[in-house]
């Protein structure tokens, strides 16, 4: 999807479906940092905190939020991105709108994540997908929900999008559709771009998240991890050769971005799919999204602007919805290819 070199008047604006951001937010940096901003969420209810267990001694933390008759209605379930969690600004946002849509929204943590590194024994890392499976289907047992949509969030897009290939033509008939928001559906090409000098500054922080929480779980679980050489580590490839990979199966971290990939298998994807990326995201190279496995699969609609960042799209304000691009077109697909939802 391109959009026009010179934005129009604001009462000429076109569809909320086009990105138009605003001029002094055209830069992908200032897009992306600005998912960092402190928002309100007045119309999102309180929500009931719950504990799933994924894996033998391995429990997430999701957060419900539940529509009065939440069996008759559809439910979305939010993955955040690396270093992220529930309480991330763009999964309340999103949670707030689907709900506001009639939705149930479930805010789910990656194991680690949002302060849970007590619930298991191991890391967490971009391959997960049969994590986000087993609360799928502890929902749809434990809550009899009739009808699932699933959407992630970079990482966490990468995550939605491998356990979809990964169900091709077998996903419970519960899921209906699915979404990825700047998913990094090739975490080779994504390590590589965020080195890059101007990528600093995403860099450092990503790592220095990533060693407190390592330095936490060395603390609980010290006959497993040791901090030796951490200090040494200075990017993610680094940090995910010589920890994330060896302590999660991978071996080194040529096998894990291969093998936790979702564009290993995003032709097999049989659920109606949106996945929205921008071309100046500055760490998720727009290459990945030319891959034919994905062009060629007539299931997945790519919506592609000019502008975007990462996970940002902040766009002009207009008199249908807020600034929150991604969030909105989120759940006007979920409505969309809903089986369930009332207009």
């Amino acid at each position: 999807m391109k959009n026009a070199p010179n934005s129009p008047a604001p009462e000429a604006l076109p569809s909320p479906g086009k990105f138009l951001p605003p001029w002094v937010l055209r830069s992908p940096h200032l897009q992306t940092i600005a998912t960092l901003w402190p928002r309100r969420f007045p119309r999102l209810p309180k929500g009931e905190q719950r504990l799933v267990e994924v894996e033998s001694g391995t429990r997430v933390r999701i957060e419900c939020h539940w529509q009065p008759n939440r069996q008759s209605c559809p439910t979305l379930i939010l993955l955040h991105g690396l270093e992220g969690s529930s309480e991330s600004q763009y999964l309340l946002g999103t949670a707030e709108k689907a709900w506001v849509a009639g939705f149930n929204a479930v805010r789910m943590n990656l194991r680690n994540c949002g302060g849970t590194e007590h619930l298991t024994p191991s890391l967490y890392n971009a391959g997960l997908s049969g994590d986000l499976a087993r609360v799928t289907e502890d929902l749809i047992g434990s809550d009899a929900l009739p009808e699932i949509h699933l959407s992630g969030t970079s990482m966490g897009g990468n995550i939605v999008l491998k356990l979809a290939g990964e169900w091709g033509s077998e996903a419970p008939p519960q899921v209906v559709g699915l979404s990825g928001v700047s998913p990094s559906l090739d975490l080779a090409g994504a390590a590589d771009a965020i080195n890059r000098p101007s990528n600093f500054f995403y860099q450092r922080r990503f790592v220095r998240g990533l060693k407190a929480k390592f330095r936490h779980k060395a603390l609980l679980h010290p006959q497993t991890y040791r901090a030796d050489g951490l200090n040494r580590v200075h990017s993610l490839r680094e940090f995910d050769d010589r920890f994330t990979a060896p302590h999660s199966g991978y071996g080194n971290a040529v096998s894990y971005y291969h093998r936790a990939s979702a564009i290993r298998v995003v032709d097999r994807i049989s659920l109606p799919t949106l996945i929205l990326t921008a071309e100046d995201d500055p760490f998720i190279p727009f290459e990945s999204f030319r891959d034919p496995a994905l062009t060629r699969n007539p299931n997945i609609v790519l919506l592609a602007p000019r502008h975007g960042g990462h996970a940002g799209f902040i766009t002009r304000r207009t008199r249908i919805e807020d600034r929150f691009w991604a969030e909105n077109r989120v759940v006007e697909f979920a409505r969309q290819h809903s089986r369930l939802h009332q207009t």
